[in-house]
């Protein structure tokens, strides 16, 4: 008789997560930026890497493989058949192709039948600063089939121009992109809460932070489901942490930080990700 699988058999407080991202040898972005500071929260998480290249596509060249739709359902198929889909989160990032993200979509319904509380976390991840960087057919199927199915959704303010086909270009936008979002999501039987929080701008490019971002917004919020605002305190507190402790280590490597795009020093910051100093409040919209 097989071993039982402990992470089954006795499952952590918190979760366990199927987290589908890309993948890079060397840095942090992906499920290399997501899956180590979840496992910090207390999380079992299982990686699929929908890609695994030598470093981020920021570098001059890059090299690597590219997981398809067949390839990603293999897997599901491999762990249906031990009986190990069983997950209460799944996560997904950066996705290249239309014919993935509906087999991701097929995914969805699959964990649901098994465990139909799933939490699927969802960052739309399509572009920034006006430019998309994966084909314009994404744009719809996000906006058609994902956002109806995903519990968290996690765009920044190009992807949610994108998906609303609003112009944001005031904080009343940006309620207003909210509203169209929830909206057209999964109802959640309550009325939706809105705040911000005021964050410093830092003079520097880093790549990873949407990654990280989304991953402790899922530990946060699953610890405290009835507290989104103060799950957000802690996710960007700890985020600014490691943005600081990164720009102070590339000065003192004696590198311009505003030269390039930084890899965020994530293995030095665990401290701040395991139990963050809260220094950032979140202020209610009346």
């Amino acid at each position: 008789m097989s071993p039982p699988i402990l992470s089954l058999a006795l499952p952590s407080a918190t979760g366990r997560v199927l987290s589908i991202q890309s993948h890079t040898v060397q840095g942090y972005v992906g499920n290399k930026s997501a899956v180590f500071p979840l496992q910090l929260l207390g999380y079992d998480v299982d990686p699929i890497n929908s890609v695994q290249f030598s470093n981020h596509t920021g570098y001059p060249t890059f090299k690597g493989q590219v997981l398809n739709g067949g390839q990603l359902w293999d897997l599901i198929e491999g762990l249906e058949e031990n009986e190990l889909l069983y997950y209460t989160h799944l996560l997904t990032g950066y996705i290249g192709s239309v014919s993935f993200l509906n087999t991701v979509l097929e995914v969805v319904d699959k964990l649901r039948l098994v465990n139909p509380k799933l939490t699927y976390v969802c960052d739309p991840v399509m572009g920034d600063e006006g430019k998309l960087y994966v084909p314009e057919e994404l744009v719809s199927v996000y906006r058609e089939k994902v956002i109806p199915v995903a519990s968290v959704l996690t765009p920044n303010q190009f992807e949610a121009e994108q998906l609303t086909g609003l112009r944001i270009q005031s904080e009343g936008d940006g309620r207003e992109a909210c509203n169209i979002l929830h909206a057209a999501g999964p109802s959640k039987g309550q009325a939706p809460e809105q705040f911000k929080i005021v964050i410093p701008k830092i003079p520097a490019y880093f790549t990873g932070t949407g990654d990280l971002t989304t991953a402790l917004l899922l530990g946060w919020s699953n610890k405290y489901p009835e507290r989104l605002d103060l799950a957000a305190e802690l996710a960007v507190s700890s985020l600014q942490a490691v943005l600081r402790r990164t720009m102070n280590d590339y000065k003192s490597a004696g590198h311009d930080p505003q030269s390039s795009s930084l890899e965020i020093r994530l293995i030095q910051s665990q401290d701040d990700i395991r139990k963050p100093k809260v220094e950032f409040k979140a202020e209610r919209y009346n």
